[in-house]
């Protein structure tokens, strides 16, 4: 056995021993808290205390890993053991989505959710099958240094730098937002300040140490996270079914869910309070065919009924009501068309409940076609985009070799699956709770857990008595996507321990996933623009320093988008991974596995790709287009019905198509380029590296 191979050995043997320990201490921690709050402490203490610790913790880690060896600082020197570079690449990839979205998503679609499932796992069969060999064999930092090489210049190196850090910002928002929301819940702060608060956990962790910091603290992440997901679930498999492993438990509550759904279709409450949506979404309807018309009848109704109620020496509370309705009626017809319109869209809520395992409901062929379109545009978007992100691609430029990153591509399959394995029965457990719980309860006696969660984002969380009869109906709850999770153990009435293990195990998530892109964005900044285009002669410690720099502001400037809330968490990862999809997949791999494409190729291929899927978004999200000024209906612009989420439909296909094209109407690649394609296509030859790291 080599020198260089026993170390390797017995530097893995030494972070499993550490890591064991770590893991046992983190249980103890845990039971430690769960016996405090026995005894009587605080759940605002326990919050405290999750959320120091942690990030006490993680920041632990980022001092401990501090470098300024540029090899080092931006692949944790190569030397990541497969085993443990699979799970930091399970945390860089297990996002606030993931955490927190995919189990809400499926709570909210039912089947139609599983295109997330689907897409992202398949989407690492595409990174071992297509590229994560062949980028660990060719070496070197970032994607764009792939693409400089490659195809040769500053240009194709420049829109790569462009691509990347476009994609990982998107991406990076909805990792702060979650960050905020967790924060800002489990402490008391107010939104924005609990942003900043995330915010500085994130860059204590990447600021000092680089990728060698963020490797082993998204490790650390990990385990925190996989504990933290899966203890609610076991649980209320066991209170349910008395199964404590929850796919087994899975079929029978979803069988329940499924006879509660039908039961509350039925129930005459549920649709009296469907009802009064309809009718008020048809009121706006009809309003918004002549606003200035139906505001003026409208204002002069109001205002009758009050006089007459004067008048009549009615009741004073009825007398004070009307007043109330008329000091709130819109003061102009703009103002009363921003309200019917929001009205308008209370038509969803008058639709009975969405069958949970039914795929693809439509009242009729179009609408179900329309359905399975964008189930099929999902899964394809997020395979796609998860083979071509910058910071999972990352990832495999850290091992030891071309054998550890296929492993390490094991590993991360491993690792993912099982969150992703556990997704759905999350989701259907607690759509159980609130079906068989919170339906059918009385509104003097909602749990504390819901006003609570409604004072850090009334959007997101919703319960209001439409009837006036005191009781819940499900039409009356609204409950966002990204709260699903995180409500879960106080929906459940579990210990509110587990709520502050829930949530610690979200601030992992998106902590991890925010080191790795806001260190990807750094990285391509300052390796790819400042030193290989600005000043190749920089020293190392001057690439190291401007690295962090660059990561500083990029991190204040993606914490001030967040701060106005530019979509939901879920539509800011899709939006990300349709970029990488469009821009960077196409020219990964036909420079890996056609030695014709160039670098003409390349340079329209990126253009064109990026650019049809960034015009689909700005015209079909409401964010976007409202910032545009565009104001005809989304559906004149919708192509096949797609939402635009699925944008990269259309910009992978057309990019691939424009390299094709573009690259056999031009000269082909001089010999040194096809020699470099030779030698990456066979990533089990001898030397893993095509250039050196001073190139």
């Amino acid at each position: 056995m080599s020198q260089a191979t026993f170390s390797q050995s017995a530097f893995t043997q030494q972070l499993k021993k550490y890591y064991f320990f770590y893991t046992g201490g983190f249980l103890a921690f845990i039971i430690l808290l769960a016996i405090a709050e026995q005894l009587g402490l605080s759940r605002q203490y326990i919050g405290y205390t999750f959320l120091v610790a942690t990030i006490g913790l993680y920041a632990m880690i980022g001092i401990m890993s501090r470098t300024a060896e540029v090899a080092e600082y931006y692949v944790a020197g190569r030397r990541v053991p497969a085993f443990f570079n699979g799970m930091a690449t399970g945390a860089d990839w297990m996002s606030a989505a993931s955490f927190i979205g995919m189990a809400g998503t499926l709570y909210l679609t039912g089947f139609d959710g599983l295109a997330f499932v689907m897409g992202w796992t398949g989407g690492y069969v595409l990174v071992a099958l297509f590229l994560a060999p062949y980028l660990r064999k060719f070496g070197q930092f970032t994607i764009p240094d792939f693409l400089g090489a490659r195809y040769g210049g500053n240009i194709p190196r420049t829109i790569g730098v462009f691509c990347a850090v476009l994609a990982s910002f998107v991406y990076v928002v909805a990792q702060i937002y979650g960050v905020g929301l967790i924060t800002s819940r489990f402490t008391g702060l107010e939104f924005g300040i609990g942003v900043f608060v995330g915010l500085g956990g994130i860059l204590v962790c990447s600021f000092l140490g680089g990728m060698r910091a963020v490797t082993w603290t998204q490790v650390a992440q990990y385990i925190i996270l996989i504990i933290a997901y899966l203890t609610p679930v076991i649980w209320l498999g066991i209170k349910h079914t008395g199964i404590p492993v929850p796919q087994i438990a899975y079929g029978p509550v979803l069988q329940k869910v499924t006879d509660l759904e039908k039961k509350l279709t039925a129930d005459p409450k549920e649709q009296e309070v469907r009802k009064i949506f309809k009718d008020r979404a048809d009121a706006a309807n009809a309003a918004l065919k002549d606003p200035g018309k139906a505001y003026a009848e409208g204002k002069a109704a109001i205002e009758k009924n009050a006089a007459d109620l004067k008048a009549a020496n009615a009741p004073a509370d009825k007398v004070a009501a009307a007043e109330k309705a008329v000091a709130a009626y819109p003061k102009d017809v703009d103002a009363a068309k921003e309200q019917w319109g929001k009205e308008k869209g209370l038509a969803a809520r008058a639709a009975p409940p969405r069958p949970h395992a039914t795929p693809f409901p439509g009242k009729d062929e179009a609408a179900q076609n329309t359905a399975r379109l964008n189930f099929l545009g999902i899964v394809f978007c997020m395979m796609f985009g998860t083979a071509a992100l910058p910071h999972i691609l990352m990832r495999y430029y850290t091992t030891p070799s071309v054998t550890e990153a296929r492993r390490s591509v094991f590993w991360s399959l491993f690792f993912i699956f099982l969150l992703y394995f556990t997704a759905p029965c999350l989701a259907v457990l607690a759509k159980y709770e609130v079906y068989s719980g919170l339906v059918g309860s009385a509104f003097a006696e909602l749990p504390r857990w819901a006003a609570a969660w409604a004072t850090v984002d009334p959007t997101l969380l919703n319960i209001t008595d439409i009837n006036k009869d005191g009781i819940v109906q499900l039409a009356e709850i609204v409950i966002g996507g990204d709260l699903i999770v995180l409500m879960t153990p106080e929906i459940a009435g579990l210990p509110y321990v587990v709520s502050g293990l829930v949530a610690a195990g979200g601030l992992a998530a998106a902590l991890s996933t925010a080191d790795g892109l806001l260190l990807t964005i750094a990285n391509a900044l300052s390796h790819d623009v400042y030193y290989k285009m600005i000043d190749p002669h920089a020293s190392t410690k001057r690439r190291v320093s401007v690295s962090k720099a660059l990561l500083l502001v990029v991190a204040l400037v993606a914490a001030y988008v967040t701060s106005l809330k530019p979509g939901n968490i879920l539509f800011l990862v899709g939006a990300a991974f349709s970029i990488a999809a469009s821009s960077f997949f196409p020219a990964l791999v036909l420079g890996v596995f056609w030695k014709r494409a160039n670098k003409y190729g390349a340079i329209a291929g990126m253009l064109v790709g990026l650019g049809v899927c960034l015009y689909y978004m700005a015209v079909t999200y409401p964010f976007l287009r409202d910032m545009i000024g565009i104001t005809k209906p989304i559906a004149e612009y919708m192509w096949f019905g797609l939402n635009p989420i699925s944008a990269g439909v259309f910009g992978l296909p057309l990019g691939m198509l424009t390299i094709i094209i573009v690259s056999l109407l031009t000269p082909a690649p001089d010999k040194e380029t096809q020699e470099l394609v030779e030698h990456v296509r066979y990533p089990n030859l001898r030397g893993d590296t095509v250039v050196s790291e001073a190139a």
